[in-house]
């Protein structure tokens, strides 16, 4: 993954934690207050519906409990026989008419045989025969009776209170009929909102009163509705009961509130949409997702800028470490070259030494003259032993020169075995005057592995470095091995040195630590070996024990197999 895919990675990853950290709390407010508020607000609303329901429902009870008391306290107190004459109930109409209106439209005296025999009003009904009708029948069996709402022998919506009274051992029947105009406006002032009304229903699903919109579409409904209603247990006098369903007739969800009036006989009903009763809940509810919504997008937006800027500053600081890492381990690598420059002057002072000594040999040789005996062939040869040392010489400065070059991090296919073989031979100087041997058991169809071939050397230079200097004065063996294991290369490297006191094990790879004497250890080589084999995917782990010796495992992710053909091309 190259670094532009991981600091955009990282950049995203930052934005959605600071996304879910300030906007999962923010929806969560939201999201409980909204649901408090909800039901705080849908209970007021409820509440609200039914007391209003039941304040109406009381309203007209009253009215017609009043209206019945009124027409019985007149036949309480009035004459029969002068209310069988026209001019006697007139005159008790009238009388109702001035103390109430046009309230009372009509009056009239019944006898047992259901005969009209007196009436005072609008319409002509003098000897109409009642005896068929149900409001007649009823009043018979009960004192008083209120009728439903029909339209009568007159055509005209009206309804009746009739008294039964009992007179000269004859019954009689006192009826009277109440404005349907007035007692309509009851009800149907009753509106909330758009779609909110009110109307009066009897058990059979038959309207009372009249809605101000055309309903007929939805009595079907209603006369299930009212009979679900009346045989329900929640339906309790002077209780409102609430119910929120879907009306077939609109296809809205819509609230019923309903309570009986008349002794159980009628249905006052209530209904109104349920978007229409929480219009400003849902336009409270609409209002707190665009605020969230927007509130939403500006902390998308800030958690976008602000990772994006986190990220470069992650980048920069991941640069300054690089860069300080790279000096790091130049530093490493120069107090490594310090430790071999020892062995490597020893190396080049022999051959050195020859050169002179032939320099010397022809120079005496041309003093004598080539002419003179086999000087000549003595001088060639001098030469040629001159060029081969010269030769070796460059090739151990060769060597030098190219382990010393700067640090170059660019990573490539390496060869370990060939690495391990390079270092060995470039610190066998060095482990000859130690007295330690060097021996290398490397195995075979090693895979190349991913690396900086300069770091590489680094880490194995280091190691090789502290196995000969553990092992000083005495001596030793040093073995290096590798294997693969898997996807993984194993290179092990061994000594025979005083080994690490236990105490010491977890502290080895910790920067500036070190047990060597002051002024020939910098603390610093297996820390950076740590840092290098981590950086590869890499890691490494010791086992030493105090007088047995010290051995380092690397193991080091193996590369692919058409690596190996990229280490060949690289080394060309």
């Amino acid at each position: 993954m190259s670094d532009d895919h991981y600091y955009q990675g990282l950049a995203r990853s930052m934005m959605f934690t600071i996304i879910l950290v300030s906007f999962a709390p923010l929806f969560i407010v939201v999201l409980i207050a909204g649901y408090q508020y909800s039901v705080a607000y849908e209970e007021k609303v409820e509440a609200h519906l039914r007391e209003l329901v039941l304040k109406h429902d009381q309203t007209i009870d009253a009215y017609l409990d009043e209206k019945v008391s009124e027409i019985r306290v007149l036949a309480e107190v009035i004459d029969l026989g002068g209310l069988a004459s026209p001019e006697g109930i007139k005159s008790l109409h009238d009388a109702l008419g001035r103390g109430h209106g046009s309230d009372f439209v009509d009056l009239g005296l019944i006898d047992e045989n259901g005969i009209q025999v007196a009436y005072s009003g609008p319409f002509q009904l003098q000897g109409l025969d009642y005896s068929g009708e149900p409001w007649f029948q009823a009043v018979r069996e009960n004192m008083v009776h209120v009728s439903d709402v029909g339209l009568g022998m007159r055509g005209v919506p009206h309804f009746i209170i009739a008294l039964r009274m009992r007179a000269d051992g004859r019954e009689w029947v006192l009826r009277t009929t109440l404005d349907f105009i007035t007692f309509n406006r009851l009800v149907e002032n009753i509106r909330i909102g758009e779609t909110g009304m009110a109307y009066i229903i009897n058990l059979q699903g038959e309207f009372q009163t009249t809605p101000h919109r055309d309903m007929s579409a939805e009595v079907p409904f209603l006369r299930e509705l009212a009979r679900s209603i009346s045989g329900s247990a929640d339906q309790v006098r002077g209780k409102a009961a609430m119910a929120v369903m879907d009306n077939p007739a609109t296809g809205r969800e819509t609230i019923f509130v309903t309570s009986q009036i008349k002794g159980g006989d009628w249905l006052m009903v209530y209904q109104q949409d349920s978007a229409d009763a929480f219009a400003t809940l849902n336009r409270s509810r609409d209002l707190a997702i665009v605020i969230l919504f927007i509130g939403g997008a500006a902390i998308s937006v800030m958690a976008c800028l602000m990772s994006r800027r986190m990220a470069r500053k992650v980048a920069r600081a991941d640069a300054a470490k690089d860069i300080m890492n790279e000096q790091f381990i130049e530093a490493g690598k120069l107090a490594s070259v310090g430790e071999l420059a020892a062995g490597i002057a020893h190396e080049i002072n022999n051959p050195v030494a020859i050169m002179v000594e032939e320099a010397g040999w022809i120079q005496d040789l041309l003093e004598e003259g080539l002419s003179r005996g086999d000087n000549e062939r003595e001088v060639q040869r001098a030469l040629n032993q001159i060029r081969t040392q010269g030769a070796r010489c460059k090739e151990i400065t060769h060597k030098l020169l190219s382990f010393a070059r700067k640090i170059d991090p660019t990573v490539m296919s390496v060869d370990l075995n060939e690495l391990i073989r390079e270092i060995a031979e470039l610190s066998s100087q060095r482990a000859k005057y130690a007295n330690v041997v060097i021996e290398t058991s490397l195995g075979d169809n090693i895979a190349p592995i991913k690396a900086s071939p300069s770091e590489m050397q680094q880490v194995f230079l280091n190691l090789v470095n502290n196995a000969i200097d553990a092992m000083d004065p005495g001596g030793g063996s040093l073995d290096i091995s590798t294997r693969q294991e898997g996807d993984t290369v194993l290179a092990l490297v061994s000594d025979t040195g005083s080994g690490i006191p236990e105490a010491n094990l977890s502290r080895i790879f910790d920067p500036f630590f070190t047990t060597k004497p002051v002024g020939k250890g910098t603390g610093l080589g297996l820390s950076i070996i740590y840092g290098i084999i981590n950086k590869m995917g890499g890691n490494i782990s010791v086992d030493s024990a105090v007088g047995r010796g010290t051995t380092f495992t690397l193991r080091l992710p193996a590369g692919a197999a058409g690596d190996a053909e990229e280490f060949a091309a690289v080394r060309m």
